[in-house]
């Protein structure tokens, strides 16, 4: 038990670790493409930032999923790295369809994987309402500024 909740651990602050340098490096990106988003025309770069930060999102995430999926394969958990796969995502996800389970002594790590996904939805979401709303914000007080 105290191997799975070590592992488990370790795989949960490298999750963190991806998710936080990424949101850093987003912030970044949003920063120095500021001016730009503001200048008219809005709707464009509105679709263009959302359509970027959402395959980011799904990149950091698809990271996350790959990351278990290695660990629950290099475990043998799960006899094919399909399988691995298969239930990371769906444990990632927190949808739990219980189509496969991974072998007893690995089961806590399938927990744990849920709480990872959770938290990490939970961030990258907020990451993204956030940015979407500094810009949109932005974008407002320049209508305001300099009415067509």
């Amino acid at each position: 038990m105290l191997l799975q909740i070590g592992i488990g651990t370790v795989l949960l602050v490298a999750n963190i670790i991806i998710a936080t340098i990424s949101a850093i490096v987003l912030e970044e990106l949003m920063l120095r493409s500021h001016p730009w988003l503001l200048r008219p025309p809005h709707r464009p770069k509105l679709i263009l930032l959302l359509v970027g930060v959402t395959l980011w999102l799904l990149a950091v995430i698809t990271a996350g999923v790959w990351i278990w999926a290695m660990v629950y394969y290099w475990l043998v958990a799960f006899p094919t790295l399909e399988e691995s796969v298969h239930f990371s995502l769906v444990a990632y996800s927190t949808l739990g369809l219980g189509d496969l389970v991974p072998s007893p002594q690995w089961r806590l790590l399938a927990g744990m994987e849920s709480a990872n996904g959770l938290l990490n939805f939970g961030l990258l979401i907020a990451v993204l309402v956030e940015g979407l709303r500094q810009v949109r914000l932005g974008q407002i007080e320049q209508r305001r500024k300099h009415p067509s």
